[in-house]
């Protein structure tokens, strides 16, 4: 069973960054993937960006070319750069963890393991 505790939200002005972190524990040595999803106050969560245990990676157009996830394997960690930050990325982030058969897409994939989130607020 693998639980999931992100860290590094916080509050930044428009046009600054942030990293965020999730620390994963447990049992990670099948084939998986990871993501990124955020969740505004009255909208759908959406999913933000994905990697797989290969380092794939997917990124949502709406923070394509401003978010970068990346993977620490040595330290079971996820890490989510974002950069250029606007208020409409205002949102509480999750991560979010799925084990997957052989090369199946992490964009398939429903995701039945997450954090309890942490905040990010961008200030115009």
């Amino acid at each position: 069973q693998v639980q999931l505790a992100e860290f590094g939200g916080g509050s930044v002005q428009a046009g600054g960054s942030l990293r965020l972190g999730c620390a994963a524990t447990g049992n990670t040595n099948s084939r998986y993937c990871m993501a990124w999803f955020r969740q505004a106050p009255g909208k759908e969560r959406e999913r933000v960006a994905t990697i797989s245990d290969m380092s794939t990676t997917h990124a949502a157009e709406s923070v394509k070319g401003r978010f970068t996830t990346y993977l620490d394997s040595q330290e079971s960690r996820l890490y989510l750069e974002m950069d250029s930050l606007q208020p409409e990325d205002t949102a509480m982030y999750y991560c979010a963890f799925s084990t997957r058969s052989g090369f199946e897409s992490c964009l398939s994939l429903t995701f039945n393991t997450w954090g309890l989130g942490t905040q990010v607020t961008v200030s115009a």
